[in-house]
């Protein structure tokens, strides 16, 4: 039996994602990420939210058009939050914005910190109770 080689890559080079829009097989990376930043803040309130026993999964995505986050309270679940950064809307009605379970677009702005605030009084209830 032959064993396959295992491809490790650099840290630094990142796999690409395949594209098949035109029908033919080009290879494109995917654009839209969180940078060190943006992906700090929310992991912050994230971790918050598992501490007050809220959050216990997450999972985060990036797509061609826009990057996401989503948490869960339970892993079989589909995800009480997501918070979405998509730059296409950064002109007209802002890039980030925070999406409940049922769809609804609970806060959407220019910054990430304004967006988040819809969380953090979340918190704040699920700490008082």
């Amino acid at each position: 039996m032959a064993e396959e080689p295992i491809a490790l890559h650099r840290a630094e080079v990142r796999p690409t994602a395949r594209n098949d829009s035109w029908g033919g097989s080009v290879w494109t990376a995917a654009k839209v990420r969180f940078d060190r930043s943006e992906l700090n803040r929310i992991l912050t309130l994230y971790g918050r939210m598992v501490a007050a026993g809220e959050w216990r999964d997450y999972a985060i995505d990036f797509l061609d058009d826009r990057a996401v986050f989503s948490a869960f309270r339970r892993t079989s679940e589909v995800p009480l939050y997501t918070i979405v950064k998509q730059p296409k809307l950064k002109a007209k009605q802002g890039q980030y914005a925070v999406i409940a379970a049922t769809g609804l677009v609970l806060k959407r702005g220019h910054e990430l910190e304004q967006v988040l605030r819809v969380l953090e009084k979340k918190l704040i209830k699920a700490l008082a109770d």
